[in-house]
């Protein structure tokens, strides 16, 4: 295949969405500083009661990364369900110090006019109008929904009327669902409120197979993920076509560093796609899937495809 010519694609980690224990998840972002990523997404975004870490951590970890010459920016919240909840919304939105992922309109809403913000993957952003309304209310960059389409991107951007910076998510298990339920719980006959923490147990999620043993679903708490793995490293050219300035890569517990260093070799045409793709390869048991890209069930994978 052929290598992509190089282009102001940048690359941004995005949040972690699993549950690590406190030393693993900052000996992760140790190690991230020294990755060829523009933009990195921090804090909590799936479960309030995870606590390894707190906003004051968040903060220290986002000012390591400025200092390091990358834009750190703090996510929010999924899914607001509690007074609590929303006063570590607001406390996020209103930290003064770095930029700030909004994810629901809550967070939106405590943004708007006051400050920049990234509008989030799970605003519902799938018309112009909208696009056009966020940016009319702060937002320099949106998140595309997972699901929606190169060809989708392409027309929101195209009868847009206000400049923002178009961002996909380009690697990782797809976050499919977020849920007042805990699944995780549910799965070890715990209540919610008495989760026991059981997520930390299983760093990239809860495998669900079919009857048919076929792997189908993640459980990650309250959030649900794909199976398997979206990966956009062979279209990077439609994604430069769709408009595209940001590609997301997830944080998997495992081959992260080459994840990135892979995705950036390509990116900078320093390395031809068809072996990217066979590095990519290395760095995870699951499946490949790219449906969604093509307006196709999502876990489909159609890389190879004529």
């Amino acid at each position: 295949m052929e290598v992509i010519s190089p282009r102001a694609l940048r690359l941004a980690l995005g949040p972690l969405t699993y549950y690590w224990p406190r030393e693993r998840t900052l000996a992760f972002y140790d190690e991230a500083l020294a990755w060829p990523v523009d933009i990195v997404y921090l804090g909590e975004t799936v479960c309030s009661r995870r606590h390894e870490l707190r906003l004051a951590d968040w903060l220290e970890i986002a000012q390591r990364f400025h200092d390091a010459g990358k834009q750190a920016v703090l996510s929010t919240f999924e899914l607001i369900e509690t007074d609590p909840d929303l006063r570590v919304m607001r406390s996020v939105a209103e930290n003064g110090r770095f930029a700030v992922e909004a994810n629901d309109m809550g967070a939106v809403s405590v943004l708007a006019g006051r400050v920049p913000f990234v509008a989030g993957p799970y605003l519902n952003v799938y018309n112009s109008g909208t696009r056009d309304l966020l940016a009319e209310t702060g937002a320099t960059r949106w998140v595309a929904p997972v699901e929606l389409s190169a060809a989708g991107i392409a027309a929101v951007g195209a009868s847009a009327t206000r400049p923002l910076e178009t961002e996909v998510f380009a690697w990782g298990r797809l976050p499919l669902a977020i849920s007042a339920r805990c699944f995780t719980a549910r799965f070890h006959n715990l209540a919610k409120d008495r989760c026991e923490y059981r997520c930390i147990e299983d760093p990239e999620g809860l495998a669900l197979d079919t009857q048919d043993g076929e792997a189908f679903l993640t459980l990650n708490g309250v959030q649900t993920q794909s199976a398997r793995v979206q990966n956009l490293l062979p279209w990077l050219a439609d994604a430069r076509g769709a408009g595209v300035d940001v590609l997301r890569l997830s944080p998997q517990p495992e081959g992260m560093s080459k994840v990135v260093a892979t995705f950036a070799a390509a990116v900078a045409g320093r390395m031809p796609i068809g072996e990217a793709c066979e590095r990519l390869a290395e760095t995870t048991r699951a499946a490949s899937c790219d449906g969604y890209w093509h307006g196709r069930a999502g876990m489909e994978h159609l890389a190879h495809s004529p």
